[in-house]
């Protein structure tokens, strides 16, 4: 498995490049690069990064689509459908050995809830999404 390693660090409130004192574009380390990567994991949509297109949440359904899996994009999807997608998407997050979504809200096009990882060195971590 691989370890967590760093990232270009975003700022929470607005998910944009920050700088450091220096002036230099600011880097995230673990154990902070893994939640953020897990954030941005969750908010891609599958096969839209370029270099990577296994990555993301299947907002549009599987490929190739399926009777019991819907869109999750433009429609409403059975809760346990959203749940499991980001969970897989989360364990594409190297470093993370387990991944649950626990929603707390889904009302019009907004979730609200957490993605409570384990890191294969046994830390556990929530991801706030929404």
């Amino acid at each position: 498995m691989s370890a967590p390693y760093a990232t270009l660090y975003l700022t929470p409130t607005i998910w944009d490049l920050a700088v450091d004192a220096s002036g230099n574009l600011a880097i995230a380390t673990a154990p902070y690069s893994v939640v953020q990567d897990v954030a941005s994991v969750c908010r891609t949509f599958y096969s839209e990064v370029y270099y990577d297109s296994t990555l993301g949440v299947q907002y549009l359904g599987p490929d190739p689509p399926t009777n019991e899996q819907g869109a999750i994009l433009g429609g409403i999807p059975p809760l346990n459908i959203l749940q499991s997608q980001m969970a897989a998407a989360a364990l594409t997050v190297p470093g993370v050995a387990t991944a649950t979504v626990v929603l707390s809200s889904f009302s019009g096009r907004q979730v609200q809830g957490q993605v409570q990882i384990t890191l294969e060195d046994e830390t556990e971590l929530t991801v706030p999404l929404g």
